[in-house]
């Protein structure tokens, strides 16, 4: 393996896993946007009161989106072992 198709390798992983944990990362800041601005406007201070709702945000996006986030694992995976096949 030549260090060019190892830089390769890495950078597509690190795509990969990016990609994967987007809509998570961003449903739970949209949440997280959306509660700070409630709490700033009513005053409410709870430190706790963001918890629960990113939790289920970050669950249902989760479940949402699964099917993909497992179609992209799966043709990463595939390149990978299809690129050890050459070597």
């Amino acid at each position: 393996m030549t260090p060019d198709m190892a830089v390769n390798v890495c950078r597509k992983a690190v795509q990969t896993v990016l990609l994967g944990a987007a809509p998570m990362l961003l449903a739970g800041l949209i949440v997280g946007l959306l509660i700070s601005i409630f709490q700033a406007a009513t005053q409410i201070n709870e430190q706790t009161m963001t918890f629960v709702p990113k939790i289920v945000a970050v669950f249902i996006t989760l479940l949402i989106f699964a099917p993909w986030i497992i179609r992209l694992l799966t043709a990463f995976t595939i390149g990978i072992f299809d690129t050890m096949s050459i070597l």
